[in-house]
């Protein structure tokens, strides 16, 4: 087993992608990217930009209870994922299956959550499909444009790289904890998880950034991510209150809880998180002054992830027993948080 498998995840993309031919017409290999790029022979100046996301396990869970929400990041999944590789978004396809007791409201506000989300990012829903299921589950594929020589993939950070994210992050993981934990929705009510793909942001960093992904599973499985890629570590400074977004330090102080777990959590926010060359750090900031920017660390040649903590404690983690944990407990979120503090405590962290 190579390092990436080490994560249940990765394997289990693996062993389906292991028994498709890989095209010779495909820039980027496996887990390079966040959407897949594709040479066009009659466009020698760009590659397509594909990928596909769907949402159900967070309505089956419950994470999602507005049909608002379930819209919403149907379609802001799928274009996060373009904005991570620089893509300028040509439209979405989607697929809708829900379940024959699903009444005509239910769908119109999974089809506003869908339409505001599109006329938000400047683009279309184009066509797609319709199903009755025993469960609802909503896909959608998105496709767009970005230039051959300037296409960001996951790969390519150096030691000596600044990290930056494009901006305050954790709206995910409340929303999650308050439904994990039972807390009443006053502490993190569901219409404050509103993510917004980072387009424009992408189409910015195409001239600056060495590597970059998007934040969808949390700050902490991205870095292990881009780890295990790039065969490199990173050095995170935690002051918590330019890292995390207003709204998540106030619920972390009204409800008690670490902020930490904000950054380790499965449930992201869709920001990008990036790498840039020491001598564009400059330029980057300069230039993209109405943009919201933070740096929060640097790549470092050791291959694994230290957090500096606001008392300036350095703390060494290993993000694997984190990104495995809910295939481990089954999806018993009691045990999930149980076994995630415990492990807060062991590192030091709380």
């Amino acid at each position: 087993m190579n390092d990436i498998e080490k994560i249940v995840e990765n394997t289990i993309i693996h062993n389906w992608a292991r028994h498709f031919k890989h095209p010779t017409t495909q820039f980027n290999k496996l887990h390079e990217s966040d959407a897949e790029l594709i040479k066009l022979y009659q466009d020698s100046n760009n590659y397509l930009a594909i990928t596909i996301d769907t949402i159900a396990e967070e309505i089956t869970t419950g994470l999602y209870q507005d049909p608002y929400t379930m819209g919403w990041i149907t379609v802001m999944a799928n274009l996060s994922d373009l904005a991570a590789v620089g893509s300028t978004p040509l439209g979405l396809v989607i697929s809708v299956s829900v379940e024959s007791s699903r009444d005509e409201k239910f769908i119109n506000q999974v089809a506003e959550g869908m339409e505001t989300a599109c006329r938000t990012m400047n683009t279309f829903i184009l066509g797609g499909d319709t199903n009755i299921t025993p469960a609802t589950a909503l896909t959608a594929c998105a496709f767009g444009l970005v230039p051959r020589n300037e296409a960001l993939t996951r790969r390519g950070c150096k030691a000596g790289d600044s990290v930056f994210i494009t901006g305050g992050l954790g709206t995910g993981n409340a929303l999650a904890l308050c439904r994990m934990a039972k807390l009443p929705d006053k502490y993190f009510p569901e219409q404050l998880y509103r993510p917004v793909a980072q387009i424009k942001e992408g189409l910015i960093l195409r001239k600056y950034a060495s590597c970059c992904m998007d934040t969808s599973d949390g700050l902490l499985a991205t870095l292990d991510q881009l780890m295990r890629i790039n065969g490199v570590g990173f050095e995170v400074n935690c002051d918590w209150n330019t890292i995390l977004a207003p709204e998540v330090i106030k619920f972390c102080e009204q409800t008690k809880t670490p902020s930490w777990l904000m950054i380790a959590g499965p449930h992201g926010e869709f920001k990008l998180l990036f790498t840039v060359l020491a001598d564009k750090e400059k330029e980057l900031l300069a230039t993209n002054k109405n943009l919201y920017f933070i740096k929060i660390g640097t790549v470092k040649q050791t291959p694994d992830i230290s957090l500096i903590l606001p008392n300036k404690k350095n703390v060494n983690i290993d993000v694997t027993p984190i990104r495995n944990m809910l295939y481990n407990v089954g999806g018993d979120f009691e045990r999930f948080i149980k076994e995630f503090r415990a492990l807060g405590k062991k590192w030091g962290l709380e």
